[in-house]
């Protein structure tokens, strides 16, 4: 079932999960479904000098699409906007119904089994796109990394494990994955600033995850951490996340040349 917000954002209802995209306005039907089949990454160049890299994670069941159209309007001159589509697989959350995600999902409780090999898989690729970015001259260090619900998981996992230095993490509408693991060890990238957003009305992911979440990493030394929860917000986004996230993109990734 498709229901469109007053966001613009339409929600699947699909068994006991809710995947979102954001309305691709004009395009047609074909070319929507040209799109959604592609796998190549969405990219949104910056319109001066791009010295930065947003790398942005979609969660289960969407493309690089879904949020490719929501980061064009608050995009900054300088960055560089990449939104990489998952491999399909089944989803065990979805009775084995094959789709686009990250890794697969068992439950929705932050006490449910983990699929710790698919988790550490999509890190791994998440770390092969920072190298890509390095491979066109963008240094690590001047990279967000960020996702929506499964998306936000990779990231915040890919960030507290890697080696790598990251400028920044944007996590809405997400959680922790493997937390009893990074509870249990010392993490990485305590300098890098960070950004969760999620509604307290989320049925999907409790707000409670996201701020166990929050409180783990600030425990661990993660101190440059924003936590904004938003009144009414369902599992999806409003406005005034998404102007939120642009102010954190724009302080993080400061031109180099103003």
């Amino acid at each position: 079932i498709l229901l469109l917000n007053r966001y613009g954002l339409f929600r699947w209802c699909m068994l006991s999960s809710i995947i979102r995209i954001r309305s691709f306005g004009h395009i047609k039907c074909k070319s929507l479904a040209r799109a959604m089949s592609s796998h190549a990454p969405i990219i949104i160049n910056g319109s001066a000098e791009v010295d930065s890299s947003v790398i942005f994670l979609h969660g289960l069941g969407d493309t690089g699409h879904g949020w490719a159209a929501g980061f064009e309007s608050i995009k900054q001159p300088n960055v560089r906007y990449i939104f990489p589509t998952a491999p399909t697989i089944p989803v065990s959350l979805n009775f084995g119904m094959p789709m686009p995600s990250w890794f697969d999902i068992f439950g929705l409780s932050h006490t449910d089994r983990e699929d710790e090999q698919g988790i550490k898989k999509a890190a791994s690729s998440l770390i092969a796109m920072i190298e890509e970015e390095e491979s066109k001259g963008i240094p690590s260090s001047r990279v967000i990394i960020g996702g929506f619900s499964q998306g936000g998981a990779v990231a915040l996992y890919t960030a507290v494990t890697s080696d790598k230095p990251i400028a920044g993490i944007i996590a809405l509408s997400s959680w922790l994955p493997l937390h009893k693991q990074i509870a249990s060890t010392d993490t990485k990238n305590k300098e890098a600033s960070v950004f969760q957003g999620h509604g307290d009305a989320d049925p999907m992911v409790n707000v409670s995850f996201g701020k166990m979440s929050s409180q783990l990493l600030q425990s661990k030394g993660h101190s440059k951490y924003i936590f904004n929860e938003y009144n009414g917000m369902s599992h999806a986004s409003c406005d005034k996340e998404m102007i939120d996230v642009k102010n954190f993109i724009k302080s993080t990734l400061k031109p180099k040349n103003p």
